[in-house]
């Protein structure tokens, strides 16, 4: 699994040269640091850097951030979102998962993290007041990973102190790696979870690189789990290929064995996705890539996906077996319309509000949130 050890480039801007989260990753063994004054001049470094030959994951990017801070999950039209909330930290990741749609909505050169986290803690108060009647899910890995980097900026723990008293805010730490050992001994209410991406070990290591492995990510839920966490887990996305679902069963087979399905509170399901102008920018970077291969044709959001029949098959089965392990997690499909939520599950939310709503009220019920 890549680490942030790795970087061999590290930049920022000199008026933020005290800051602490800058300070934590200069102290990164044998790290090249560039200082500049100016966008210009971060350019110049970056296009030395390109012409050296160094890898866009080598570059680490440390800056404040002008835009919003936070933000709702920016959805798919014409499917049914569940309104998740967001905190941009940081843009970019470490890991090199051929299906993500980082490879062609980040058109950028090494990875950006920001470092204006002082106020984050009033944001997401301002932007969600507190309800004693809904749930709000709160995520920093829309953009990034929450936790690759995590050591260093601090910021999970931030959240979780910061908001103790809101478990009205049930706030998502989503990873590929099993980097939480930092987190572990963290005062934390326990409406926190933390939450892992899951494929077949096949997809793993032929789509995933440099991420943990699926051992290792089930057992550091294992490990949050025993330190006082809830646990979520994301099959998304489900990617087609002989005898592909009897994969699939056994790992949420083997989940279940290992965990406590009680302290799943929600699992999400999707098939793998692609937007126009995706198959030609990952042809760049995996060359012989065979992920875009398969017969895919246009959704009702524009985006590349498997036949409607396949796709509502792959979501009956994996929730059936989901459902004979526990009724426990709240099963949700993402970026999906509702006819694939009727022919899948046997219901449908009609709206993203009302799939909000229909979460927020099976935590409510089922996991004493509030």
């Amino acid at each position: 699994m890549r680490t942030a050890k790795e970087f061999k480039k590290l930049c920022y801007e000199k008026s933020i040269s005290e800051n602490t989260i800058v300070k934590n990753f200069s102290q990164i063994q044998n790290i090249e640091i560039s200082i500049y004054n100016t966008e210009d001049e971060l350019g110049e470094l970056l296009n030395s850097y390109k012409l050296l030959g160094i890898k866009s994951k080598e570059i680490l990017i440390l800056k404040e951030f002008k835009g919003r801070i936070f933000q709702s999950c920016p959805a798919s039209k014409n499917v049914i979102c569940c309104n998740y909330k967001l905190l941009n930290t940081g843009f970019g990741c470490l890991y090199d998962c051929m299906y993500c749609f980082l490879n062609i909505y980040l058109n950028s050169y090494g990875i950006t993290q920001f470092v204006n986290t002082n106020n984050m803690i009033q944001q997401i108060k301002d932007n969600l007041p507190a309800d004693n009647s809904k749930v709000y899910r709160l995520g920093t890995g829309e953009f990034t990973d929450s936790l690759m980097m995590d050591t260093y900026t601090e910021i999970s723990q931030k959240i979780l102190t910061g908001l103790f008293n809101r478990p009205d805010i049930m706030v998502e730490l989503k990873t590929k790696s099993n980097n939480i050992n930092h987190l572990l001994n963290v005062q934390h209410n326990h409406s926190t979870v933390m939450a892992w991406s899951l494929n077949t070990e096949r997809n793993i290591k032929k789509y995933e690189f440099n991420t943990s492995t699926l051992k290792e990510r089930l057992q550091a839920a294992l490990k949050a789990q025993e330190n006082g966490y809830l646990t979520a887990f994301h099959f998304d996305p489900v990617i087609i290929y002989n005898n592909y679902m009897d994969d699939y069963l056994t790992v949420i087979d083997n989940m279940f064995e290992l965990l406590d399905g009680n302290k799943i509170v929600w699992i999400s399901i999707g098939g793998f996705r692609y937007a126009p102008g995706f198959k030609e920018a990952i042809n760049e970077t995996f060359t012989n890539q065979d992920l875009t291969t398969q017969e895919m044709f246009p959704g009702a959001d524009g985006k590349f996906r498997y036949l409607r029949f396949e796709r509502e098959n792959i979501y009956r089965t994996m929730y059936n077996r989901i459902r004979k392990h526990s009724t426990k997690p709240f099963i949700y499909l993402c970026m999906e319309t509702e006819q694939v939520w009727t022919n899948s599950f046997g219901f449908s939310p009609k709206s993203t509000d009302e799939l909000e709503n229909m979460m927020s009220k099976h935590l409510i019920e089922n996991f004493d949130i509030l």
